[in-house]
């Protein structure tokens, strides 16, 4: 496993994420390939660093989560099986550029070599 980094986050990006989460755990419980105790431990880390009233009114600062290669690995492999999942739907230009940003936000964190040490999952956009 690499080293952790401290990755920031608006209220409003963990929300993203959150939702990406979710929408893998429902396809993780329909049989998908995603390994469900990773994706639990990611949205429990990005629901805690905010309380109940500011994930209610959407409202608060922005905060730190660590995390490391092999989760944003996983955040990215996320947004690309949606990006596919939604090529048909009428907002997938939104989820393409989510998707971009994302990969703009997360991927940075780490260095070229250390992305093809995990396998080359490096979220690379086409």
């Amino acid at each position: 496993m690499t080293a952790v980094r401290e990755v920031p986050f608006s209220l409003d990006a963990a929300g993203a994420l959150r939702t990406l989460l979710g929408i893998m755990l429902d396809q993780g419980w329909g049989g998908g390939d995603w390994d469900l105790e990773h994706v639990v431990s990611l949205d429990t880390a990005l629901d805690a660093l905010w309380s109940p009233d500011e994930w209610l009114a959407m409202t608060g600062p922005d905060r730190v989560l660590p995390l490391n290669i092999e989760d944003v690995a996983l955040l990215l492999a996320g947004m690309a099986f949606t990006e596919v999942a939604s090529e048909d739907l009428p907002w997938i230009d939104m989820v393409r550029w989510t998707s971009d940003f994302l990969t703009a936000q997360l991927r940075p964190h780490w260095t070229e070599d250390e992305w093809l040490a995990v396998g080359g999952r490096s979220g690379r956009p086409t």
